[in-house]
């Protein structure tokens, strides 16, 4: 196992980058996630500006619309 960790002296740059990227990725899916919450909760307030029969025809014609919708727990 300690061999394996040292890679043949060039583990701890080895280690070093993989941590590195897995910290960035992290925080890239991290803010990537909240962005689009964000988004899905911007447009569900201005879905919810519009007549009921309105939203509800977007909503049966577009899956994403009512997957939002659905998340935002505002699909009557």
């Amino acid at each position: 196992m300690s061999e394996f960790l040292s890679m043949g002296g060039y583990g701890f740059y080895v280690w070093t980058a993989f941590i590195t990227v897995s910290v960035v990725c992290y925080i890239l899916f991290y803010r990537t996630r909240k962005t689009l919450k964000k988004y899905e909760r911007e447009f569900a307030e201005e879905l919810d500006k519009l007549p009921i029969e309105h939203k509800n025809k977007i909503a049966k014609s577009s899956k994403v619309v009512s997957s939002i919708l659905a998340s935002q727990n505002k699909l009557g």
